[in-house]
């Protein structure tokens, strides 16, 4: 039986973090530091010190590294809290890229990578990325990646173009995958780099312009020219990259719903906060079934994305591989939730189309939750290949040699 009765301790922590970023980060959403490219770095050193004074910073990361150890089953809880702003995951180390780029760093990384590029990070003292996504298709199909890493016996040269890189501009803690050409020292295939974002060879082309505004320094178009890198910047092992970046993904696809799922009930609770206010036709708007029915709709979608990311981290938490339950929790998670953000600005009409909330900004970052870390439809096509392949654990009748949940791929 799944239990999920909240520790009084766990619930404590839940309220602190939602305090805090009610308190403390939400008066940032008006700071012009937070710009079209999302918040400068600048402003992130602000957020970070609110977090360190307050004892939350990078609450995820193991206690051996100063962090509260958290499982994911808790991280659900405390991301969420922190998810009411979008700057309250900033604030607190826990946004993306960075929280996922700690989680692999913290399972691949050598001790001396540790050293050099994890504990900065858990610091706070330097962001990451993971430049893996490519203008030819290299994203949701990594099968298409064409950047080339050529090994000489003695160095990697690295040459190769990606776009779509979150937070590019300022990043010092680099994870690049490339393909090792095939040579006569060693193994080939895809592979991930680990390198100072200030090495020679990493030339930030341009910023793109995008409708989320919520990723430190934004999204960015790099080249890859001449990037040399000796044998020790491999991070893992060679030809090994697609596997690691699942590792990465399953873990870091419910850390997005996690906390995804705070922006939506903060939009939700500004909709009704209007509905319970604005009047139309002689009486609150809340009280017109119309607007009672969408505001209704949206607490069914809340409470199943809830309930969705907390039995997938509890199957994570309980050492099963989730790859296909994370794939079905992102695919329904993110639909549900650019819903409610999309009732929400149908009952604040025409002001919820303006900045004089923050439901549109809301809305906007949550259409792009619906592409990142894969596509709803790539999700589908993952689960549907699956299904023809073993079957559903709910329709399938259990044999006595097989268990009644078996674990995901």
């Amino acid at each position: 039986m799944i239990d999920f009765a909240v520790p009084a301790s766990l619930a404590e922590l839940a309220a602190r973090v939602r305090d805090f970023v009610a308190t403390r980060i939400v008066p940032y959403e008006r700071d012009p530091r937070l710009t079209h490219h999302g918040p400068t770095d600048e402003l992130r050193t602000a957020l970070v010190a609110e977090a360190r004074a307050a004892g939350l910073l990078t609450p995820q990361a193991p206690k051996k590294w100063g962090g509260l150890g958290l499982s994911h089953l808790e991280q659900a809880l405390v991301f969420e809290a922190a998810g009411w702003s979008t700057l309250g995951p900033v604030a607190m180390n826990c946004a993306a890229p960075d929280e996922g780029n700690m989680f692999l760093l913290g399972r691949l990384a050598r001790p001396d990578q540790v050293e050099a590029f994890l504990l900065p990070m858990i610091r706070g003292e330097r962001r990451s990325v993971f430049a893996m996504t490519e203008p030819g298709g290299a994203g949701s199909d990594p099968g298409q990646l064409a950047t080339t890493a050529t090994f000489d016996g003695h160095s990697y040269r690295i040459e190769g173009r990606k776009w779509l890189i979150t937070g590019a501009k300022g990043a010092r803690t680099w994870i690049i995958m490339a393909r090792v050409a095939e040579n006569p020292h060693g193994r080939d295939g895809p592979t991930l780099f680990l390198c100072d974002g200030q090495t020679p060879g990493i030339v930030i082309e341009r910023l793109m312009n995008s409708m989320d505004r919520n990723y430190v320094e934004g999204h960015a178009v790099v080249r890859l020219q001449g990037l040399t890198l000796p044998p020790s910047a491999v991070l893992g092992e060679v030809g090994e990259a697609f596997r690691y970046a699942q590792m990465r993904l399953a873990p870091a696809r419910m850390t997005h719903c996690m906390r995804w799922l705070g922006a939506a009930s903060r939009a939700q609770s500004i909709a009704i906060a209007h509905a319970r206010t604005r009047t139309a036709f002689g009486k609150p708007l809340g009280e017109h079934q119309g607007v009672s029915f969408l505001l209704a709709e949206n607490e069914i979608d809340l409470k199943v994305a809830r309930l969705l990311i907390w039995e997938t981290c509890w199957r994570m938490d309980r050492g099963e591989k989730a790859r296909h339950e994370s794939s079905i929790a992102k695919a329904e998670v993110s639909e549900r939730l650019f819903r409610v953000a999309d009732r929400c600005v149908q009952v604040l009409g025409g002001i919820g189309t303006t900045d004089e909330t923050v439901v549109e900004m809301i809305y906007r970052d949550l259409r792009g939750f619906r592409l990142y870390d894969g596509p709803t439809e790539v999700h589908k096509h993952a689960i549907g290949r699956r299904l023809m392949r073993d079957g559903s654990d709910f329709t399938a009748t259990p044999t006595a040699t097989e268990p009644l949940a078996r674990a995901a791929e």
